[in-house]
């Protein structure tokens, strides 16, 4: 039988590099050089995009931490402390989501941005970067849901380290983290194949599609998790804000839609700048 993976990539005296942070290095590298090819192309600076995520990238570990300490509130007033001891765990992608829009807004507004616009060039970008970044929950063997057995995770035809990967206190678990890793690959394949087809998205309407799809994965995937924070028993925060955002953007994409006078995606569009 295998071990499990270190997840600890390199030492450096006594510094430890983790294979969480280098993954999610990784998918944040790769969200901004696609981000940045098609900021080129749409007429917006890629220094635009670089600085959005300079000023977005603080604010969303914040955010994240934040959402996680709000629902987790009755340990925290009992452990202040323990609110900005982010190493030892504890942050939500949702907060870090809602913090990265928010810096987005307030940037564009301030640099005279189309913020729709920009939205919707980052957004498949940040698809494919939670899609790799879930690999960092792998391999600190987190994020997982409910226990299984080896017959069913073999059942699934997955490679044997990833299998034995899912061996924690020892007991199968879910691989929930690749559910949705797949969930968003398979969505960030969908949005890059069909964007830029003349008259099928309207601006803010591939932002809308990323939600969506985000969302209502998000919702099935959260409901096998063993780690999610609740509002109350039953009741599970990612899930009623999966619902929220779901029904908000198709609300939003259908209202849109109906308005003749927006532009198109594509509008403005040259290959040349790429």
């Amino acid at each position: 039988m295998l071990a499990a993976l270190n997840p600890i990539a390199l030492k450096l005296g006594g510094l430890e590099i983790h294979w969480y942070g280098v993954i999610i290095a990784c998918g944040v590298l790769l969200a901004v050089w696609l981000a940045t090819r098609e900021a080129n192309a749409r007429g917006i600076g890629e220094d635009h995009i670089i600085n959005l995520v300079l000023w977005a990238l603080p604010f969303a570990l914040i955010g994240a931490r934040l959402y996680y300490v709000a629902f987790e509130w009755p340990y925290y007033a009992a452990h202040p402390d323990q609110i900005i001891a982010i190493w030892n765990g504890g942050i939500a992608i949702y907060g870090a989501l809602i913090a990265s829009v928010i810096v987005f807004l307030i940037y564009c507004r301030i640099k005279w941005l189309p913020a729709w616009l920009v939205l919707d060039i980052a957004a498949p970008t940040v698809m494919i970067a939670q899609s790799i970044g879930r690999w960092g929950n792998f391999m600190n063997q987190e994020a997982f849901g409910a226990k299984t057995t080896l017959a069913y995770l073999r059942g699934l035809h997955l490679p044997e380290f990833i299998i034995q990967q899912m061996n924690i206190n020892g007991a199968f678990r879910q691989p929930t983290f690749l559910y949705e890793s797949m969930w968003n690959l398979v969505g960030f394949v969908l949005i890059m194949s069909v964007r830029h087809h003349q008259g099928w998205f309207k601006r803010g309407e591939i932002l809308l599609s990323y939600v969506m799809w985000y969302s209502f994965g998000r919702f099935f995937v959260e409901g096998m998790r063993t780690d999610s924070l609740y509002l109350m028993p039953g009741l599970r925060v990612s899930q009623l804000l999966s619902i929220v955002l779901f029904v908000g953007a198709l609300g939003l994409f259908i209202w849109r839609r109906r308005k003749s006078d927006l532009p198109w995606y594509m509008d403005g569009y040259t290959i040349n700048n790429l």
